[in-house]
C-alpha cells in the first residue's frame, strides 16, 4: 500500500551540511527523511521558492520535455529502500498509456512540484526509513535519536522552506 505524503521541510543536516527533504504522512504524524544532494536541494528549493534561472535548469527541462510531448506526470512514488538507496518511479500518461520509470527520488520529488502532482512513499519504506532513516549522512546518530529530532522539529527549525 502506498502512502501519500507531503514535502513537510528542506533542511540542512547540521552534521554534513546535505540537503534533507522531510516528507510526512499526511494520515498521520509519520515523517520519513531523505538525504539528497546539493544539486537535487537546490533544484526542489527552487520550486518550492518558485525562483525562475534566466534559462531551464535540468528538472524544468524534463518537465518541458514531458509536456511536450504530450505527457503528463501523475503521481510519483518512492517505492524501495535497498542497501540504504531509495528507489522511485514516475507514473506517467501519455495518450492514455501509462508509463512507468524508473528516477531518484530526489529527482522524482522535484519533477512532482513542478507538476503539481502527489507524492508517495510505500508504507513497507516508509516504516523502514522509520527505523533506519536514510542510512546517509546522517547514520552517525541511531535511528531513535534521528527520528525523535525529527519528529521534534518546528516550524522555526524549518525556517523558510517549511511547507
Amino acid at each position: 500500500m502506498d502512502l501519500e505524503v507531503k514535502i513537510r521541510g528542506l533542511m540542512m543536516d547540521p552534521a554534513t551540511n546535505m540537503p534533507i527533504v522531510v516528507l510526512k504522512d499526511v494520515a498521520s504524524d509519520s515523517v520519513m527523511p531523505i538525504w539528497v544532494g546539493p544539486f537535487e536541494g537546490n533544484a526542489i528549493f527552487n520550486e518550492i521558492d518558485k525562483s525562475a534561472a534566466p534559462r531551464p535548469m535540468t528538472h524544468d527541462l524534463l518537465r518541458n520535455l514531458i509536456q511536450n510531448l504530450n505527457a503528463e506526470l501523475q503521481r510519483v512514488v518512492i517505492t524501495e529502500l535497498k542497501d540504504n538507496t531509495f528507489f522511485a518511479v514516475l507514473w506517467l500518461n501519455q495518450s492514455g498509456e501509462q508509463i512507468m520509470m524508473d528516477a531518484r527520488p530526489s529527482d522524482a520529488i522535484a519533477l512532482a512540484l513542478r507538476f503539481d502532482c502527489p507524492i508517495y512513499v510505500s508504507e513497507d519504506v516508509m516504516h523502514a526509513a522509520r527505523l533506519n532513516p536514510s542510512g546517509g549522512p546522517g547514520d552517525a546518530a541511531s535511528p531513535e535519536q534521528i527520528r525523535g529530532w525529527l519528529e521534534g522539529l518546528n516550524d522555526e527549525d524549518l525556517g523558510r522552506y517549511k511547507m
